[in-house]
């Protein structure tokens, strides 16, 4: 019987913690600061890109920025978010949406889910 409870809270505890891991329209996150020098899952221009656009060649501007999921969708078996600013003003004044590896971006940082208060 010990068995069987252990087991089956475990299997809740799996299902909960999956649960928590896949985004929802309406999600906030934060953009936190690459990893490296680009960011790697959340497809923001290169530096020269946004030179060449007459920007300052840097991702200061974005981070620390509070972002509003907007679409979820799944390709490969790995799911895409689309972000907007949550003031609705646009990403380096250029971009008003980009696309992110929802998984890859929470692991390596560049994302981090605000908490509900």
């Amino acid at each position: 019987m010990k068995k069987f409870i252990v087991t089956v809270s475990f299997i809740c505890v799996c299902f909960l913690s999956y649960a928590n891991n896949t985004p929802k329209v309406g999600d906030i996150l934060i953009v936190k600061a690459p990893s490296s020098q680009f960011y790697n899952h959340i497809e923001f221009p290169q530096l020269n890109i946004l030179v060449k656009r007459g920007k300052i060649a840097s991702y200061a501007p974005v981070i620390g920025n509070k972002v509003v999921v907007e679409e979820v969708f799944t390709k490969k078996n790995k799911t895409y978010v689309v972000l907007k600013k949550n003031d609705g003003a646009k990403f380096f004044g250029l971009y008003s949406d980009v696309k992110a590896n929802y998984q890859k971006a929470m692991d390596s940082g560049e994302l981090e889910l605000v908490k509900p208060q």
